[in-house]
């Protein structure tokens, strides 16, 4: 998904799913969606077998997507450098928390939201936040592409 937008020549329709850029944001995204689309996937086979499922997803999803801009800004802080293979490191360490999150919880039972349907309809705000953010970016250094200096497409 990295580079799916520029090897598709910039399509409009796979935007919104993949990195437009190299800001911070945009790496948060390539976490969100295959994290939510293997979610909606796994939830046909084994989600309706835990009443926590969607609240575990959630936790999952947003423990990784927190993760990310914390270990980077923290590193580059301290360091003053971007090392492009750190942040590969730091994209498979929130993925990994993530899916641990969700296994633990589900493991548990552990329920956050009285109802999943609330933790389904907030990691759906999240997918449109990120679809429009996609667009309209705010010119602050989480969205800045990295490599540029500009912002969004």
């Amino acid at each position: 998904m990295h580079f799916l937008y520029d090897l598709t020549n910039g399509s409009i329709i796979v935007a919104p799913f993949s990195a437009v850029n190299e800001s911070i944001w945009e790496h948060m995204k390539l976490l969100f969606f295959p994290t939510f689309a293997f979610a909606a996937i796994e939830y046909t086979y084994i989600g309706k077998d835990y009443e926590n499922f969607w609240c575990a997803k959630l936790t999952g999803a947003l423990s990784g997507l927190l993760l990310i801009p914390v270990l980077f800004y923290t590193y580059t802080g301290a360091l003053g450098v971007i090392a492009d293979w750190f942040n590969v490191v730091i994209f498979f360490i929130a993925a990994g928390t993530s899916y641990y999150v969700e296994t633990l919880l589900l493991k548990n039972q552990a329920e956050i939201f009285k109802t999943p349907c609330i933790a389904f309809i907030i990691l759906c705000m999240i997918a449109l936040l990120f679809v429009i953010l996609t667009f309209v970016q705010p010119e602050i250094p989480l969205f800045m592409d990295m490599s540029t200096g500009n912002y969004g497409i």
